[in-house]
C-alpha cells in the first residue's frame, strides 16, 4: 500500500435532497453502523444531510463511492439493511465492471409484501443469463439462490404470460439416508423428495391459489421420472438438484423441451449422492454442451451465498479439505504403483534379448 492510500483525509459528501437520510442511514442507524464495521479505519460522522468521513485516503474515498451506490438504492425505495452495506462493499472491492445499485435494485417479482431480486453480482448475471437463454445451467453451493431465483423467474414469466405453465421436477435420489417405507399414496410418497419446491413456491404464489393452479395444470411438481416420453411446449421448466442425475437421465430430461419453453437447470456438482460408480449427468452434461448456442452455464461461488455468512466459510472450508484429500490421495496412488523393474543385460547398461 503506498504512503498516499494510507494518509489520512477528510471528506465531505452531500447526500441529495430526494434521498430521505432515515432510509440511507437504516433503522436505529443500522446502515451507518454497518458502513463504520465496513471501513474500520474510517470515522464516519452524519450532520443533515451531509456525511463527513475521515480516515486512509484509500479507504476515504472506497467508502465515498459505497455512499453514492447506497444512495441511489434509497432513492429507488428499496429499505436498506446491513446485509446489503456488506453486499455493496464486496461489490466494490471485487474485479466487476458492475455496480451496486445496479445489483441491489433489480427486482425480479414483487409478490405478497416483498421483493426478490439478486444481491450479488453473481446472481445478477445468473437472472440475465435466464432471460437471453432458453437452456440455463445454474451451478454451485447451497444458498446461492440458484433454485429460488429460477422459481421467481418461473413466476415471472408466468405472471406476464410468456409461458402457460410451470414445471417443477427433481430427481427422487436420498440425501445419505434411507426414508424406508413411506405410508399412505403415490404423491404422499414423493412428497418429501418435492418438499424443497413447494416451500418456495409458497414464498412466491399465493398459497390458496396453488392447489388450484396445480389442478389446472398450470403448475406441475413432480418427479423427473415422470418427465419421460413427454414434450413440454410454452413451458417454464426448472431441474433442481441436477447433480443427482444420470447422464441418461440429464439426457432424457433436456430432450423433453418444447417450442415456446424455457429450462433451468441446478444443482451442486460437491453434493452428489448418487449411488457408487453411477456418473453425475450434471458433470458430464458441462463437457457435452459447452460449446452449444443458446445454451448457459452459470457458476456461483462462495461469495453468492446469500444465507449465513458462516455459510460461505463452511463452503470454502470443505473445499480446501476436498483439495487436501485429493492431493494425498494423488500421491499415495503413485507411491503404491509398483516399480518397473529391469532385466539384468539392461540393468548392466545391454541391450535385451529378442
Amino acid at each position: 500500500m503506498t504512503e498516499s492510500s494510507t494518509a489520512s483525509v477528510t471528506h465531505q459528501v452531500t447526500v441529495p435532497d430526494d434521498v430521505p437520510m432515515v432510509a440511507l442511514l437504516g433503522r436505529r442507524d443500522e446502515v451507518l453502523r454497518a458502513i463504520e464495521a465496513g471501513f474500520r479505519g474510517v470515522d464516519v460522522h452524519v450532520r443533515g444531510n451531509v456525511v463527513t468521513l475521515t480516515g486512509p485516503s484509500g479507504d476515504v474515498a472506497l467508502a465515498e463511492r459505497l455512499l453514492d451506490e447506497l444512495s441511489q438504492v434509497a432513492a429507488s425505495g428499496q429499505p436498506l439493511e446491513a446485509d446489503a452495506v456488506e453486499r455493496a462493499i464486496a461489490i466494490l472491492t471485487a474485479a466487476t465492471t458492475d455496480r451496486p445499485a445496479q445489483v441491489l435494485t433489480m427486482n425480479i417479482l414483487s409478490t405478497r409484501g416483498r421483493t426478490i431480486r439478486p444481491k450479488t453480482v453473481g446472481q445478477k448475471d445468473y437472472v440475465e443469463a435466464i432471460d437471453r437463454h432458453t437452456v440455463v445451467f445454474g451451478i454451485g453451493p447451497a444458498g446461492t439462490g440458484k433454485t429460488y431465483l429460477a422459481m421467481a423467474k418461473a413466476v415471472q414469466a408466468l405472471q406476464s404470460k410468456q409461458v402457460n405453465r410451470i414445471v417443477l421436477t427433481r430427481p427422487a435420489v436420498e440425501a445419505g439416508e434411507r426414508l424406508g417405507f413411506l405410508p399412505g399414496t403415490l404423491n404422499d410418497k414423493i412428497d418429501p423428495y418435492l418438499r424443497p419446491l413447494y416451500d418456495a413456491l409458497h414464498d412466491m404464489v399465493d398459497p390458496d391459489s396453488i392447489p388450484r393452479l396445480m389442478a389446472a395444470g398450470t403448475i406441475e411438481v413432480a418427479p423427473l421420472a415422470y418427465m419421460r416420453g413427454r414434450t413440454l411446449n410454452d413451458a417454464f421448466i426448472i431441474l433442481d438438484e441436477a447433480q443427482n442425475t444420470s447422464a441418461e437421465q440429464m439426457k432424457m430430461f433436456l430432450t423433453r423441451l418444447g417450442f415456446g419453453s424455457k429450462i433451468v437447470v441446478t444443482g451442486d456438482v460437491t453434493q452428489i449422492d448418487l449411488p457408487g460408480g453411477t456418473q453425475s449427468g450434471l458433470k458430464v452434461v458441462q463437457e457435452i454442451l459447452d460449446d452449444i448456442e443458446d445454451v448457459e452455464f452459470c457458476r456461483l461461488t462462495s461469495a453468492d451465498v446469500v444465507r449465513h455468512r458462516l455459510v460461505g466459510d463452511i463452503i470454502d472450508a470443505y473445499a480446501r479439505w476436498d483439495a487436501t484429500q485429493s492431493g494425498e490421495g494423488e500421491r499415495s496412488s503413485r507411491e503404491s504403483r509398483p516399480r518397473q523393474t529391469r532385466g539384468p543385460r539392461e540393468a548392466r547398461g545391454g541391450q535385451a534379448s529378442r
